[in-house]
Parts: structure tokens; C-alpha cells; sequence
């Protein structure tokens, strides 16, 4: 259960009358309508407040249902309306008929100076006027009067993403009157104001409220809404009972919400820390313990400097002019460019073990982003043929699946132009835009075809178990993309020029597949701890 939800049965249980016990020595409720019904007669003499036109008064009939007669007209039974019993000592009212008025607010422009203060929507935070920052506006000084604030006026929200939202005003350091996007409900000082302020909080208020808000763009709810609300009215003792008890209860009822946001917040982190910290201690060389008789990583590193003369030579890719290596000197890691040896200590995050290596990403493979904007657009693609060219999307990324998708290009239109995108058997595509990071490698029997933008294409060509390089790809390479993206929002790969510049810490082979096996044992531990 969520603070709100038990906020909630709280509430419910109090305006149902199950929230305390009923005194039998409380006046009725039956008794206080009656005087408030008598006061609103004496104001319409008076002229302070209008009469109301088809008056509502609710009652029990012999049968024991509830009954309302409107006005002149006969009474009806509104069995069917009614939610729920109530204790004997209670009575359903409309809201409007507690009332003494509702009336919209003020239509007028915000102002730093004017002839007086206007409480706006925006204004009421957390339960409370921002009073030193509520503006003004100029009025006429004869119409101040009809919106004038006054202590124990409640204001309600009628528009807007608010819709609905009330607020108990309980002092007025100034004189203030209010906006026109809010309605002032003032009521007979019989009645207990944090009572029907609890009463507004119910789940019985919005269930009323939503079926008599207009559904628009903008929802909006009006004065008629409101008046027409059913309310349960315990005698006055009671509401003052129950407003005590609500009071009292409300403060463990906020830090047990807090509490349960907090536990919710971990649980739902937990399985991604969990996951992280694996891996961590995966390219650490702390998951599995190394085995002596491993080949070390600087063999292997051999074999991928060879790979990579091999493909120079075929002209498969450049040359470097400043091939690096990685070494240790002096218990510090250094970094050889040319004939540079430059010291990288700051870039080593952790110590690895010393049958390990490091390398550059750019020294294992072949990375290439999708075609530039205007080079690919939808203009350019065809109906599938036999003489046409896949267009892989991110969707094939992210859904694991090298058949989605139905876009194509010519083939003439693909050699002339797109034949340096074109994927292979054993690339890796990865999602680049919006939902980053995701990887595929693509399976044999793959439809000839190229990446489109929102792609980049891996082609790993050394000698390494492309499944750690996975791992350490979406577990690593992924927070570095979020680091490296500009603003709170991860919309991006990293540019090539930081991307190629990670550092792969690189353990023997054999020690790669029994680092993937245990990762792979842990991943599902982890499932079946945090399904």
C-alpha cells in the first residue's frame, strides 16, 4: 500500500463515520442543517447572499432510503446516488446547500504593482499561499468586496492539470482576492472547515469530481459540479473528533508515504546496481580467479597487432599514424604514440591483474556511424525487388531481429553511394539516438544491406570473445555514453573521437569465457532475486 492509498482508506473510513465512535449525547446532524438552513434564510433577507432557485434537501424516508426534494418538486429517491451507509446521527447535503456562496474569481492581468494582491493557481503550494510572491492587479474599488478573501473561504481549482485542487484559506496577511481560474466556496461558521477541507482530499470528492469534469483539452470542472456534490455531515462534535484524529494520524501517514517511496525508489534500482556491481568486479579481475596457466593478454595482444597490419595491408582499414600501446613503467601506465611514451595514469580507473592488458577500442575493431542526413532520407527508398538493398533501423537494434523493417534502397543508389555502410555477418549494430546502447550481432543468412543514422556499425576483428566485449559494452560503455552526453537526457552515442579513446581492460581468452559464463550464472540469480 502507497502513502496515498492509505491516505485514502483513512479518509474514507472518516467520512464514513468509522473513523471514531459516535457519541449519543451529539446534537444530530439532522439539528445543525436545520440552523444553517434557517442562517442562509436570514443572509437572503438581509440581501448578503442570493436565493437559491431549486433548493435541495435530503432526508430518510419510512422505508429508511434516502430521499431529496428539489425546490417544488416531489421528492425522489436517490438510493441509487448514495455510496454508502452512514451512521443514524449523520445527514447527506449538497454542497450547495451548505454553502453560502460559490463564485468565480477575479478576471484581471498579474501585475508587480497594483491595488491589491490576487491568489492565483500558482500560487498555492503544498497547502499554502506564497504570499510574498502573489502579484496584483487593479480592480474597481466597488467590486473588491464580492471577491475579498476571508479566513476559512475555501478556493478550488476549476481548470487546468490542478483541476479540482483546494485549499483552506486560513489567514490573510493582507487583503487578497483570488483569480479567475479558482472558485471561493464560503459557508456557515457552524460548520468545522478542516472537516469539509478532509472531505475534499476524499476519494469520495474526486470520484464526484471526475464525473462531472469536462473532458477537453484543457479538463476544467464548473461552479454546478461543485454545488451538486454529496457530502456526509456528522454533528458538530464529530467533525471536530474526527478532525483531530485526522490531524493526529496525517503526520504518520506523510513519513510512512515517504518511507514507502524510499523502499519502492531502492527496489526498483536495486536489480540495476546489482547487475552494475557484477560486472564491475567482472572487469576488475575480481569475479574469477585467474588461472596461471592462462595465455596472457599480452599474447593476445600480438595476435590483434597482426590482425591489424593483416587488414592495413588489404587495405581494409588506415593505418595509424600514432599506433598505441599500453604498457606499465615505474608502477604508472603509459601510453606509447609514435615515439611518444606519455604517462595515462588518470585515465586508469582501477588496477587489473597483472595477466591483463589494456587497449583502445579503436585498436579492436572498426566502428562506422549511419550516412549523414540528406545522403539517406525516405525519398530516396523503394519497394523490396530483386534488385534492391536493406535499410537496417534501430528497431533491428533494439528488437533483437534482423528481419523488421520494410525500407530499401536501389542497388545502383548503394554502390555509388552507401557501399561503405554495409553490414556483414558478425557486426554489431547499436542504437545511437534516443534509446542508446542497445546491440545486435548479426546473424548469418543476413539480407544484403547497409545502417541507416540512427546506427552504428561494430566490426570487432580481433581476436576476442565478442560476448565480454558485449558485456563490457552494455554494462560500461553505456554509462560513459551517458556521461558524455550533453544534458540530463541521454539522446547520443558519444562522438567517435571519445568513443574510440575507451579503454578495454583486456583479460586472457580463456579467463573472457569463464568471466561470461559467471555473468551469465549471476544474471539469472539476479532474476530470480528481482523478477
Amino acid at each position: 500500500m502507497t502513502g496515498q492509498q492509505l491516505k485514502n482508506s483513512i479518509l474514507q473510513m472518516a467520512v464514513q463515520g468509522k473513523l471514531v465512535p459516535q457519541d449519543p449525547n451529539d446534537e444530530p446532524a439532522s439539528v445543525l442543517l436545520e440552523r444553517i438552513r434557517a442562517e442562509k434564510e436570514q443572509l437572503i433577507k438581509e440581501g448578503k447572499i442570493k436565493k437559491e432557485r431549486n433548493p435541495s434537501i435530503i432526508f430518510r424516508g419510512a422505508d429508511n432510503l434516502p430521499y431529496e426534494k428539489v425546490g417544488k418538486n416531489e421528492p425522489v429517491c436517490i438510493a441509487d446516488e448514495v455510496p454508502f451507509e452512514i451512521p443514524k446521527s449523520w445527514e447527506w447535503v449538497r454542497w450547495g446547500t451548505l454553502s453560502e456562496s460559490i463564485q468565480y474569481g477575479y478576471n484581471a492581468p498579474a501585475q508587480e504593482n497594483g491595488r491589491i494582491k490576487m491568489v492565483r493557481i500558482s500560487d498555492i503550494q503544498d497547502n499554502s499561499v506564497m504570499w510574498e510572491t502573489v502579484p496584483y492587479c487593479d480592480i474597481k474599488e466597488g467590486e473588491i468586496d464580492a471577491y475579498l478573501l476571508k479566513p476559512n473561504d475555501i478556493l478550488f481549482a476549476r481548470t487546468g492539470g490542478t483541476v479540482g485542487k483546494s485549499y483552506l484559506v486560513q489567514e490573510v496577511p493582507e487583503e487578497a482576492i483570488y483569480a479567475g481560474y479558482l472558485i471561493r466556496t464560503r459557508y456557515s461558521n457552524q460548520l468545522c472547515p478542516q472537516y469539509l477541507k478532509y472531505f475534499m482530499e476524499s476519494e469520495l470528492y474526486w470520484s464526484q469530481l471526475r464525473e462531472g469534469t469536462i473532458a477537453t483539452a484543457q479538463p476544467n470542472c464548473n461552479g454546478k459540479t461543485l454545488g451538486n456534490m454529496l457530502v456526509p455531515i456528522p454533528p458538530s462534535h464529530e467533525q471536530i473528533r474526527i478532525v483531530e484524529k485526522l490531524n493526529a494520524v496525517m503526520a504518520h501517514v506523510i513519513e510512512y508515504g515517504t518511507i514507502d517511496s524510499r523502499l519502492k525508489h531502492l527496489n526498483n534500482i536495486f536489480p540495476e546496481r546489482l547487475k552494475k556491481s557484477i560486472l564491475q568486479e567482472a572487469v576488475q579481475g575480481k569475479l574469477v580467479p585467474q588461472d596461471p596457466y592462462d595465455e596472457p593478454a599480452a599474447v593476445l595482444l600480438e595476435h590483434i597487432r597482426a590482425e591489424k597490419q593483416k587488414l592495413v595491408a588489404e587495405g581494409k582499414i588506415k593505418k595509424d599514424k600514432h599506433e598505441s600501446v599500453i604498457f606499465r613503467r615505474d608502477n604508472s601506465h603509459y601510453e606509447k604514440r609514435g615515439a611518444e611514451d606519455v604517462c595515462i595514469d588518470e585515465e586508469i580507473p582501477f588496477e587489473v591483474p597483472s595477466s591483463w592488458a589494456l587497449i583502445r577500442l579503436n585498436d579492436i575493431g572498426i566502428y562506422k556511424k549511419g550516412p549523414f542526413g540528406s545522403s539517406l532520407t525516405k525519398s530516396m527508398f523503394v519497394p523490396k525487388g530483386t534488385d534492391t538493398v536493406k535499410v537496417y533501423e534501430q528497431k533491428n537494434a533494439i528488437q533483437k531481429d534482423h528481419t523488421l523493417g520494410t525500407y530499401y534502397i536501389t542497388h545502383q543508389y548503394y554502390e555509388s553511394k552507401m557501399k561503405s555502410f554495409t553490414v556483414e555477418p558478425g557486426d554489431i549494430l547499436v542504437s545511437c539516438a534516443g534509446t542508446i546502447g542497445e546491440t545486435y550481432v548479426l546473424p548469418e543468412q543476413i539480407e544484403l544491406g547497409i545502417i541507416n543514422q540512427a546506427l552504428m556499425r561494430m566490426t570487432i576483428y580481433a581476436p576476442i570473445d565478442l560476448d565480454y566485449f558485449l558485456l563490457y559494452f552494455d554494462y560500461v560503455l553505456k554509462q560513459t555514453a551517458k556521461e558524455s552526453s550533453k544534458g540530463s537526457a541521454i539522446k547520443n552515442i558519444p562522438p567517435f573521437k571519445i568513443f574510440k579513446k575507451l579503454i578495454l581492460p583486456l583479460p586472457p581468452l580463456e579467463e573472457q569465457k569463464r568471466i561470461v559464463a559467471k555473468v551469465r550464472e549471476l544474471k539469472k540469480l539476479c532474476n530470480l532475486l528481482c523478477p
